[in-house]
Order: structure tokens, then C-alpha cells, then sequence
């Protein structure tokens, strides 16, 4: 997967096939599987293409063999310590749609990052064949899911193991009740770094066991937590048949957490103590925490542990009750807490921003009671991006002309980007509009395209974007679905929003986009009103809703509209990553101070919703900040982007772009966050275990 964050290597994909290369996704291996064997002939035959596939095949060598790496040259005594990373879900690439949403973009974006600075990382996910759903809306607004599953011959996967009928054969087992379920795995290369995901479809599975991780998240207690012992246990079960043994181990959510209890139950059953145990599991344990809330963590009763470990106790060499202690957040209840059993299994433990980090330890005080709050061992790791992963090529070449060269690998150093006022004004502008036009035609063809197929009608069509403007200003919200995050907040006063929408002089458009859990009934009537709204006829079209957001149109939307609105309840965006990739590409912030933003704010480089304090009903919240919004766009927003110079080039409205682009790309970058990670949390560990 190392080519999807290489320009080169995509360039000689686009032009081996530009049309098949659009038709397969941008995905290669689907593309050479589809490709005229005489289209190939003719390319080999071809000097540019075949100086274009050198240029590709040497970088890669270079970055993957060659090349020293930043952590050779940092912690060059620790290289042989391998450190897994365990994560839910991974989100490489569109064509391996394994992810529902920032989990997955983050780990994914750590695992590059892992490859360009030569961390050896290894990653443990699942395999989800099914993937996670592609989003349909009907005519009457409503999201419906649609599961189409992965053609492992066509995709950048193989198995680890090959069974004769070519899935994964088994290569470990774990044990769920009463039964005993085999596990297998394929391998996803991300560049330097293995990616190993979980399957449970292998040759001696009952077909309901098959089916375990068909797909991501599956509804049900008694589903879900299966799932996490496929994930936990069984990834450290197929890490060791594999011959991995690492020297650390990293949690990524809650959802990962019975990695610990095997490596547990590992060491007693070569007769260490339980205290010792535990000690010894803690110091090689990293736990990265994402959510805010009590109601977002993983809890499950006893009856059902019980029901689901009754053959791990004795396999333990133990009694139940030591394992389930770790798991209980109070004396005298019966729920085991997925989180609390990570922070009690581990000694690094990180919120992702440092907003998350004052919560977090305000939540867990509980766990730690004799220390003040403020002292809670919970620290923070603010989250970053992949930048070659979300920085369209465009904004890349104007840093190559005026940043320098190799602003590339010192990305993440601020006295690089003190460079940026060298970019020409009328040169940014250019770039940030081609952007936009991209956004705006692939919107168009979304919408023509479902028009064509007989499934939406042409009023739909229009509510998908057929009426955008090119060169009018536009918002992005675009996220999951859901109520905390409130969508619907633009739409609290709708007289006023479409006197500012349908301004001739000074028009607005909005586009939305995002999906809604398929178990969440409330989240996709919510949908379906933001939806019904854009149709309505005094907006003139200048409200869109893009379905089945994926990493494709993330892309496009990142970089192409001109504001990014971030509205999330207080204090329930525990990072949040996408405006950081807006910022990134020149897009403006838009938000409350929640999550990352407070960290990255400094009154250019974006707008503040409102202030910290939170009112005391959701209601009250909602008047505020939808106000707050209003004032925002009427005064300081929609007059900045229309100031225009005899040439119609906004110099005021690029200062604040330039200044978020030297303010966020560096700081956000997930190299930032990946050096902290091996700084505040690996290397500490790994400098004082013997070598091998």
C-alpha cells in the first residue's frame, strides 16, 4: 500500500489506464487484474511511461531499503524491538474499506507515519469481508446500507496462510464458551510495516463462527464482545504462531483490550505469579483512550463474561475473580469495563488532545482516588494526520518552489513553514480554486450518475450537489451522523440562514456529508431532516448532501471547500482530525472550542463558535452557538472571502489560509504525534530491555 501516499507511483497507475484507473477506484491491483494485456505491451513499449515506472520502482527502493530512517538514526539501541499496535478497525485506502470512521483514519495515518520514520511497528486489526456499509439515501432521505464484500483477488490483501480453497487457512485458535474457534489472517504491507488482520473464515469454523467478523462493529453485547476476543486474544495468539514476539504493545481504544489478559494468562501459565504478572503486562503496555463520555466505552455484565470466558479461567491457571477485578470500575458492581480494564493493564495512557486529557483524568479519578486529580497518570498525545496521505499535490508543489526541496522530511518543523508568505498570493488562489472545481464535478457526477441509474429522482439529484457553484463560498459539514455532533445547529433559525444562503452579491453554499450507524435509529432521522432540508426550494440549491462518504471523497471535500464546520456538544470531540486536514490544504476552521481546536486557535488561522463555557441545557447551547455562528458569517466569514482586488484575488482571506497552513501542518502532523508516541511512551521501555 506504500503507493498511496506516492504521487509517482499513483501518476504511473493514472497513466497506464486514467479511465480503468478511475473505474477500479484507484486501486491497482483491481486495475492490472482488469487491464488489456495489449495495453501493457504498448506501455512497455512506451519511453515515458517506462522512465515514469523507473522513477516509481527507484523511490520506492530508495524509501523502503536505502534510505536511513529517522528512528534509525534516533534509537538506533531499540531497533530490534518490534512494538504491536492493536486497533478495531485500519483505514489505508478506499479499496479496503475496513473502517467506519477517525479510529480507523488515525491508525491508518500511524502506520504510514511508522513506515516514513522506520518505527517497527507491527499492526493487528480485523478482517472484515463485508467491510464497513456503503451508504444509499432513498428519495425520502433515508440511509440505507448496503454490504458488498471485498474481492480479496482484486485488492492489496493476501492471505498469510493459503487453505485449498484459497482463504485464510487457520493458523491459531481462541476459545469463546464452550468452543473452540480458529482464527487465520491475511497481510496489508503499509509500506516497511505488516499489517495483520483477524479473520475468522477458515476451514473448521461453524458457519455462524465464519460469519464473526464479517463486518465491522456487528449490533449485539454478545456479538461484539466475541469479536474483541477474536481481536484481542486471538491477535496475540497469531502474532506468537507467526513468530512475532514484541517487546511492546500498544491498545488503540478500548475495543482492543483483551490483548492484555492473554499476555496474562502467556506469563502465568509459565508459573509467574499474578502480581508479577500484571506488573510485567503493565510496563510493556501503551493505552490511547478517544472518548469523552461514560456511554461511548465498551461495558459488559458478568452473566456475560462469564458466559464468553468460561474456558479462559482455568486455562489461566486462575480464578475468575483477579481477572475480572481489572475490568470493574467500582467496588460492588457487576460490569466489566473494557477501559478500565486497558488502564489498569497498562502504565502509558494518553488522551488525544489536551482538552481530552483534563477530562480523562477527571473521569477516571475513581481508579486512582488517594491522588489529586489534576496528578491522575492520564497524559495527552494530541492526534495529527498523515500529510503525503491528505495533502492534495497541488498544495504540495507550491512547497516545493517555495518552501524548499525536502520540506517534506522535516515536515513537522515549525521553522519550515515561516517560509510560506513566499507563495504568491494570486498562485494560492489559483490552486485553492482548481480545488474547489474538482470538489464541485465530482459532486455533479455523483449526482448525474444516480440520476442515470433510475434511483434518485431529478429533485434529489439537485439535493446532491447538480446546482452547486463553482465560485461561490462553500462549508463543508461533514462527519458522522450523529446527535452530539449537531448537524442539524445551521438550521435553529432557518429565515435567517436563507437570507444569508441566497445573498446574490455575497452567496453561501453548504455541503454535508456523513453516515449514521446503521443500529442508530434517532442519528438517521436526524439525517433524513438535514436531508429533506436541502431540498427545500428557498434555499436554491445551495445546500447538498454528498452520500456514502468514503476516503475518496474525504479527499475531495478536505480540499475543496473553503470552510470546514466543526459543531460538536462540549466537551464531547475528544480530538477530532478532519479539520486538520482541511487546514492543512488551505481550508478554514470553523468551530466550537472543543477537541484540537483550543490547542491550534490563535485568532488567524480560523474562527472560534462561541467560548468554553458551557450553558447549562442543551437548548440554551444550541441558542448560543447558532447565534454565535450566524453573527460569525454575516460579519467576519462571507465579507473576508468576498474582499476582492481588481483581479478578484482575497488577500486578507488567504492571510488566514496561509496562517493556518503554517500553524497546523506542522503541529498536526501524525510525525509529531508518532515521535511523542516513541518519546513519551516506547522508548522509555524498550531503552532498558536486554537485546535479543
Amino acid at each position: 500500500m506504500w503507493w498511496t501516499w506516492h504521487s509517482t507511483s499513483r501518476a504511473m497507475f493514472r497513466s497506464l489506464d486514467y479511465a480503468l484507473w478511475s473505474l477500479s477506484g484507484h486501486n491497482p491491483a483491481r486495475m492490472l487484474a482488469d487491464v488489456d494485456p495489449q495495453r501493457l505491451q504498448h506501455a512497455a513499449a512506451d519511453p515515458a511511461f517506462l522512465q515514469l515506472y523507473d522513477a516509481a520502482v527507484a523511490e520506492m527502493d530508495r524509501d523502503l531499503h536505502y534510505d536511513v530512517t529517522w528512528y534509525e538514526r534516533a534509537h538506533y539501541g531499540i531497533l530490534e524491538h518490534r512494538i504491536a499496535y492493536f486497533s478495531a478497525e485500519f483505514a489505508i485506502h478506499n479499496s479496503l474499506p475496513m473502517y467506519a470512521g477517525g479510529l480507523g483514519i488515525l491508525a491508518g495515518d500511524i502506520l504510514k507515519e511508522a513506515s516514513d520514520l522506520g518505527v517497527p511497528l507491527v499492526g493487528v486489526g480485523l478482517m472484515y469481508p463485508h467491510g464497513y456499509f456503503q451508504q444509499q439515501i432513498g428519495p425520502d432521505g433515508w440511509q440505507h446500507e448496503v454490504y458488498r464484500l471485498i474481492d480479496f483477488d482484486r485488492s492489496a490483501v493476501s492471505p498469510v496462510r493459503s487453505a485449498p480453497d484459497g482463504r485464510s487457512a487457520p493458523i491459531a485458535s481462541v476459545t469463546i464458551g464452550d468452543r473452540t474457534v480458529y482464527v487465520g489472517a491475511f497481510l496489508v504491507r503499509v509500506g516497511r510495516v505488516e499489517l495483520y488482520l483477524i479473520s475468522t473464515d477458515v476451514e473448521g469454523n461453524s458457519t455462524d463462527d465464519r460469519e464473526l467478523t464479517s463486518r465491522l462493529y456487528s449490533p449485539g453485547q454478545g456479538r461484539r464482545m466475541q469479536q474483541e476476543i477474536v481481536l484481542g486474544i486471538g491477535g496475540v495468539r497469531v502474532l506468537h504462531a507467526l513468530g512475532i514476539r514484541p517487546a511492546y504493545w500498544h491498545a488503540n481504544e478500548g475495543h482492543t483490550a483483551f490483548m492484555m489478559l492473554e499476555r496474562l494468562r502467556n506469563a502465568m501459565e509459565h508459573h509467574v505469579p499474578f502480581a508479577d504478572a500484571l506488573d510485567d503486562v503493565r510496563r510493556h503496555t501503551a493505552f490511547t483512550t478517544h472518548t469523552p463520555v461514560p456511554a461511548g466505552h465498551d461495558v459488559f455484565p458478568f452473566t456475560l463474561m462469564d458466559e464468553q470466558f468460561s474456558g479462559f479461567w482455568s486455562a489461566a491457571g486462575a480464578q475468575r475473580e483477579p481477572f475480572l477485578e481489572l475490568g470493574r470500575p467500582a467496588a460492588g458492581s457487576d460490569e466489566f469495563n473494557m477501559t478500565v480494564l486497558a488502564l489498569r493493564t497498562s502504565d502509558a495512557r494518553n488522551a488525544v488532545s489536551a482538552l481530552h486529557g483534563r477530562i480523562s483524568r477527571t473521569m477516571w479519578h475513581s481508579l486512582w482516588p488517594d491522588i489529586p486529580v489534576e496528578d491522575v497518570p492520564i497524559i495527552h498525545v494530541t492526534n495529527g494526520v498523515h500529510l503525503p496521505t491528505w495533502l492534495a499535490a497541488e498544495i504540495a508543489e507550491l512547497y516545493d518552489m517555495y518552501l524548499a526541496p525536502d520540506w517534506l522530511l522535516t515536515h513537522d518543523d515549525p521553522l519550515v513553514w515561516e517560509r510560506i508568505d513566499r507563495i504568491p498570493d494570486e498562485e494560492l488562489w489559483q490552486v485553492r480554486r482548481r480545488l474547489k472545481h474538482r470538489l464541485i464535478a465530482a459532486m455533479t457526477l455523483r449526482a448525474q450518475e444516480c440520476w442515470a441509474s433510475g434511483r434518485c429522482p431529478a429533485e434529489q439529484a439537485l439535493g446532491m450537489g447538480g446546482l452547486f457553484e463553482r465560485d461561490t463560498l462553500t462549508i463543508g459539514f461533514v462527519r458522522r451522523f450523529t446527535e452530539y455532533k449537531r448537524p442539524d445547529l445551521l438550521f435553529h433559525d432557518v429565515d435567517r440562514l436563507k437570507r444569508i444562503l441566497s445573498n446574490d452579491r455575497q452567496p453561501v453554499q453548504f455541503v454535508f456529508a456523513g453516515k449514521s450507524h446503521p443500529a442508530d435509529e434517532a442519528s438517521k432521522r436526524l439525517l433524513q431532516r438535514t436531508f429533506k432540508t436541502a431540498l427545500d426550494h428557498d434555499f436554491h440549491g445551495r445546500i447538498a448532501f454528498v452520500e456514502d462518504y468514503d476516503m475518496h471523497m474525504a479527499r475531495l471535500l478536505t480540499r475543496g471547500v473553503d470552510v470546514w464546520m466543526n459543531t460538536p456538544r462540549r466537551p464531547r470531540e475528544a480530538s477530532g482530525t478532519s479539520g486538520m486536514k482541511a487546514s492543512m490544504n488551505g481550508v478554514l476552521h470553523l468551530s466550537v472550542p472543543d477537541g484540537w481546536w483550543p490547542e491550534a486557535y490563535n485568532l488567524g488561522n480560523g474562527w472560534v463558535i462561541g467560548d468554553e463555557a458551557v450553558p447549562e441545557t442543551p437548548v440554551q447551547e444550541d441558542t448560543r452557538d447558532s447565534a454565535a455562528l450566524y453573527e460569525l458569517l454575516e460579519t467576519k466569514i462571507v465579507p473576508l472571502f468576498y474582499d476582492r482586488d481588481r483581479n478578484g484575488v482575497p488577500h486578507g482571506w488567504l492571510e488566514y489560509v496561509k496562517d493556518a497552513m503554517r500553524t497546523i501542518s506542522p503541529r498536526f502532523s501524525s510525525r509529531r504525534m508518532v515521535k511523542e508516541y516513541v518519546a513519551k511512551m516506547y522508548a522509555p521501555v524498550l531503552d532498558r530491555e536486554p537485546h535479543k
